[in-house]
């Protein structure tokens, strides 16, 4: 009996000190941070209080409300950062406020020989940015450096920059204005990233989230509004982006909604992406890359080599962008490192996309491609319903499927072809492709054909419905083998 007490002692004092531990936290104002004067830094303040609370085991550092300016905060293992309702951190826009971090041991091919960020980590583990505060990123007055070494991202200081870090939350901020990239994680694990709101239109490179050779990440109840890209996975790297769930978003872009690529050196394997909206842009003014509606929807793209394998798009509400549905094989073959040898075309297959409602659309199509020598294989639509403009002039579209350059070398984008000859679907070197439940309508008629294929094989399609008269043709077909259907479509068959 004694020896129960003593233990249920041990016990008690144990959660005591867990509980005690928990509530530790660092204000950084009792370290010399600049409460409500942005002409003063408070970096060695805030850097301090991460540090001593890092010394002590870890905890939570509080940026209380109010406005600070701040250059590189240095995140620590074990260290959370807090920021009150109300408090707003604003990047400096001097550069000698943001010293080039050292080369990290991962290597991508953004990293030309250093890092710039407002908040920056590497190889740390349990680290989270939480709260209600804003962190403003000042990004319309955050100049390129001269002779920069990071080519087009000419060494603007992104606002979250985090690499090969484990156990990383980031939740329920406030990101505005970054001087390029928002946020980027880059080779980490167990990321978990959710309910942020992002509104980022300050400059060129302006994306939401770019989520880079990730594995176990997870990004939900988010509200993203950007001018490049919304949500993007990234794999400037070799490692590649595996095992990761976005979920519950509302996504805005003047570019690209939701991407898996460009870079795609090490590939993306197990990824799904459900129960989200993609809209409008609330952004009243130009955007930077003159794009006045949003150039895709979904983009799936592998050209720098690399494997796409295990893909799973679902419920998805799309608003008015250029082409809802953009899936695309192409070999631009760009080296993550100098040093790397020259990469292959690489593969996509095993890709699920249903359940998507797209209107309001422009008028470019959706389009399923491969260049030639390589295929897409293993690839259902299931559930699509697309509405797209309609009524365009003769000579303001594509008007043959033989007409399609390859751009194989081309930027992965819609944009290089602009209205494609297909309104609807476009498809070209595939194999075995199951199209069921596809229904294509235009808002203005269409002299268009709902769906061409080339070069495809085993096509398997059910349900299909368009608004086309029953003397007109709904499908044209060339170079294609092993194409069976319950109903017998009107088919034009090219030579």
């Amino acid at each position: 009996m004694k020896h129960i007490k003593q233990v249920g002692i041990i016990i008690l004092l144990s959660i005591s000190a867990s509980l005690s531990y928990a509530q530790i936290t660092y204000n950084i104002l009792n370290y010399g941070a600049v409460k409500n004067d942005t002409g003063k830094l408070s970096t060695n303040a805030i850097n301090k209080a991460i540090m001593v609370c890092n010394g002590k085991g870890g905890g939570r550092v509080v940026i209380p409300a109010g406005s600070y300016r701040s250059g590189t905060i240095m995140m620590l293992n074990n260290v959370e950062l807090y920021l009150e309702n109300g408090a707003i951190l604003y990047a400096s826009t001097d550069h000698k406020d943001f010293p080039k971090q050292k080369r990290p041991a991962y290597r991508s091919q953004k990293d030309a020989g250093g890092w710039y960020a407002l908040i920056y980590a590497e190889s740390a583990n349990h680290i989270s940015i939480t709260g209600k505060g804003t962190i403003d990123g000042q990004g319309a007055r955050q100049l390129p450096r001269p002779n920069p070494l990071n080519g087009d991202l000419d060494g603007r200081p992104r606002s979250i920059l985090f690499i090969s870090c484990n156990n990383v939350t980031v939740e329920g901020i406030n990101m505005v204005s970054s001087g390029i990239w928002n946020q980027h994680y880059l080779n980490c694990e167990d990321v978990n990233v959710k309910g942020i709101y992002v509104f980022n239109h300050s400059t060129r490179n302006n994306d939401g989230i770019d989520i880079d050779d990730c594995r176990r990440f997870t990004l939900s109840d988010c509200v993203i509004d950007s001018d490049d890209d919304g949500i993007v996975l990234k794999s400037t790297g070799s490692a590649g982006c595996e095992d990761i769930t976005i979920s519950n978003c509302i996504v805005s872009s003047f570019c690209n909604a939701i991407k898996c690529g460009t870079e795609s050196t090490g590939g993306f394997k197990n990824i799904t992406v459900s129960n989200c909206v993609i809209k409008p842009s609330r952004n009243k003014e130009m955007p930077h890359y003159g794009q006045a509606m949003g150039v895709s929807g979904i983009s799936l793209i592998i050209v720098d080599g690399g494997v796409m394998n295990g893909i799973n798009i679902n419920n998805i509400v799309i608003e008015g962008t250029q082409c809802p549905i953009y899936v695309r094989l192409g070999n631009r073959a760009r080296k993550h490192i100098d040093t790397a040898p020259l990469p292959g075309i690489g593969t996509m297959k095993n890709i699920q996309i249903s359940n998507i409602n797209a209107y309001n659309t422009g008028n470019y199509g959706s389009s399923i491609t491969a260049v030639n020598g390589a295929v897409i294989e293993n690839i259902t639509l299931n559930n699509i319903q697309l509405n797209n403009q309609g009524g365009l002039e003769p000579g303001t579209f594509i008007e043959s499927a033989a007409n399609v350059s390859e751009a194989a070398a081309g930027y992965p984008q819609p944009t290089v072809w602009g209205n494609l000859p297909g309104y609807g679907l476009f498809i070209r070197n595939v194999k075995n492709i199951n199209l069921s439940g596809i229904i294509l309508t235009s808002l203005a008629p269409e002299t268009r054909t709902p769906v061409i294929a080339v070069n495809a094989d085993n096509i398997w399609m059910s349900n299909l419905k368009t608004d086309r008269s029953k003397q007109q043709t709904e499908l044209q077909f060339s170079g294609v083998t092993n194409y069976r259907s319950d109903v017998a479509y009107q088919v034009e068959t090219l030579h």
